[in-house]
């Protein structure tokens, strides 16, 4: 699969309308069903190779704007989603720098 191209497992005559947020691979036991003991080979059927992880994060992308953003009312939540994603995600990275500026009461 090269960039800008569908699936390899998307079929239009079966699935109908290319959706991006949809994963046209074989089904597998979702994560929540899965069995204490069954959750080391469940995570050895994982695809963990780099175009893998990048189709997953597109694909949650395209499900949170599906839900958050495309709606005809869609209300402030996603705005406040990135500005609290985007605060934490800054505060983790400035981290090192943030802890030598701690006050302690006693020294």
């Amino acid at each position: 699969m090269a960039f800008g191209d569908y699936p390899a497992e998307y079929n239009p005559k079966v699935h109908g309308p290319y959706d991006p947020a949809r994963f046209y691979g074989k089904a597998d036991v979702p994560f929540g069903q899965v069995k204490l003991g069954e959750l080391g080979s469940w995570f050895g059927r994982r695809n963990k190779t780099p175009n893998a992880m990048a189709g997953a994060i597109s694909r949650a992308w395209w499900r949170w704007q599906h839900k958050y953003v495309f709606p005809k009312r869609a209300g402030i939540a996603p705005f406040f989603q990135l500005t609290v994603a985007s605060m934490t995600f800054f505060y983790v990275i400035n981290y090192t720098k943030l802890k030598h500026h701690r006050n302690y009461k006693y020294h």
